[in-house]
């Protein structure tokens, strides 16, 4: 027996035919005609990539800026010599020894963690604990600098950070259903533009993106259209 499409669904249903694919301003527009949610529910952009998952050189991951923010609070820590610069530059937790004892002792209340190239030679024994969390930094998210001020604010003011999983699928948040369909499609075309240009080198013929659906936290995906993104 088929089970019963929810209120939501139906509701979504009305607006738009979910099997269509559609360009990416007029997904936009339909996503933000969809029943909301009591909270600003987050909008995330889901890729799923043509490339070997299995192959270490065809791994896909980058970051980029959003033109328009997140519209998320971004806890940040800072793995430093140096704590009090970082606190001055905006870190809401920094230090080396202590800070890493209470990560290691199961405390992850932060969403990016940053550390100096220098701090990061012991950081690394963090990795089983940083790691499979995805917060471990890195040099290639921008997360391991020694300019930890221009770290700072690149992740508060938005930049995002994109890692393909072993499915070789992405999802990348690109704002809030209270955001603008201006700034909500600026925002995920500055994904998609990001991730069409992390196309590993080593990636020959084929579909390097082969679908990609837009949705937020409570509502069904809007397909777009392949013309967006076949030129990646």
């Amino acid at each position: 027996m088929l089970k019963k499409p929810s209120k939501r669904i139906r509701a979504a249903l009305k607006v738009a035919d979910l099997e269509k694919d559609y360009p990416l301003k007029e997904a936009v527009e339909i996503l933000v005609k969809f029943p909301k949610a009591k909270f600003d529910e987050t909008v995330e952009l889901s890729l799923r990539l043509g490339v070997d998952a299995a192959s270490g050189d065809q791994n896909v991951r980058g970051t980029t800026p959003l033109p328009n923010g997140s519209g998320k609070k971004v806890r940040v820590i800072v793995f430093t010599d140096d704590p009090q610069k970082a606190l001055a530059a905006g870190a809401d937790e920094a230090g080396l020894a202590e800070l890493m004892k209470k990560v290691s002792d199961g405390w992850l209340e932060f969403d990016v963690a940053i550390a100096t190239t220098e701090a990061m030679k012991q950081v690394r024994t963090l990795a089983r604990v940083l790691g499979p969390k995805g917060l471990m930094p890195n040099p290639k998210a921008g997360t391991v600098t020694d300019d930890v001020a221009a770290g700072i604010k690149a992740v508060k003011a938005g930049r995002v950070e994109f890692k393909m999983d072993k499915t070789a699928n992405i999802g990348v948040g690109v704002g809030k259903r209270s955001f603008t369909p201006a700034q909500i499609l600026e925002n995920a075309a500055a994904v998609l533009e990001a991730v069409g240009r992390a196309k590993p080198a080593t990636f020959k013929g084929g579909v390097f993106i082969k679908s990609v659906t837009l949705s937020s936290s409570m509502s069904p995906g809007v397909r777009i259209a392949s013309t967006e993104f076949s030129k990646y």
